[in-house]
């Protein structure tokens, strides 16, 4: 687990975005369905899953960093998860 407090800002904004509804700054990348191929989240239906890119600064690209989110409604999620690292690894978000 992870507090949304010490994640970084970039990843806090995104946080914040995804609650709001965007703008997103990947619009045809940020709220697609994340498929967990890994199998490192908690298994649920396919679509249940979306990502979102945390920028990093520096970066040209998207970068490794991303937010994924479970739930019915993208702008109220179940949860949500951290990766600093493309998928490798998660940590869950808690308030």
């Amino acid at each position: 687990m992870v507090a949304l407090a010490t994640l970084p800002p970039q990843a806090r904004q995104t946080h914040a975005r995804i609650l709001a509804g965007g703008p997103f700054p990947y619009p045809h990348k940020d709220g697609s369905v994340f498929v967990n191929r890994e199998r490192l989240l908690p298994l649920h239906p396919r679509g249940y899953y979306r990502e979102y890119t945390v920028k990093t600064p520096g970066v040209s690209h998207r970068g490794a960093r991303r937010i994924v989110c479970g739930g019915q409604r993208p702008t109220l999620p179940d949860t949500c998860y951290y990766t600093a690292d493309h998928y490798a690894s998660f940590s869950r978000i808690v308030q």
